[in-house]
């Protein structure tokens, strides 16, 4: 699996029950650890990018249909969720599961933090040094160096100096 990542970085860690789908749009930079049972769910376009040091808990789901971009020193506490695309709602008389698809990329800038069970959902950037609360769900984007928490995700304040 290695070889078929569109890039794999030195001294990188990839724990057993690692699993890859369309490896061959996923790279991986230097220095980062995927934990055990982590789920690096490509897609046949666009792409899925964990920059240089960042953390990805055990049992995280990163689902990149509509893109995913981590950036540098990023950490995904374990049982994080990163989903890029979404069911349209239909009509009443059409399965939701029929409904065509909208994507959008999620964004996660360098040194931001995701805690552990949260749930970031499509079109979502999480900016440069924020904290996101255990078991969130972020439906917004959160500004650069603030804290968010809840379901759904509330600003609750800015990080101090």
């Amino acid at each position: 699996m290695p070889e078929e990542l569109a890039r794999l970085g030195e001294g990188v860690i990839i724990e057993d029950g690692v699993r890859v789908f369309h490896p061959e749009n996923v790279e991986i930079g230097d220095g980062v650890y995927i934990g055990h049972e982590t789920m690096l769910k490509g897609y046949y376009k666009n792409r899925l990018v964990i920059g240089d040091g960042s953390w990805i808990g055990q049992a995280c789901f990163l689902h990149a249909a509509g893109g995913i971009q981590i950036g540098r020193e990023v950490g995904l506490g374990p049982h994080v969720k990163i989903l890029t695309s979404v069911h349209e709602e239909p009509a009443r008389d059409t399965p939701i599961i029929r409904a065509p698809l909208r994507f959008a990329e999620v964004v996660v800038e360098d040194v931001a933090d995701i805690g552990v069970g949260s749930v970031l959902l499509p079109g979502v950037r999480i900016g440069e040094g924020a904290i996101i609360g255990a078991g969130s769900v972020v439906t917004r984007s959160v500004p650069p160096f603030h804290i968010a928490a809840g379901n759904p995700a509330r600003i609750l304040r800015e990080r101090t100096q």
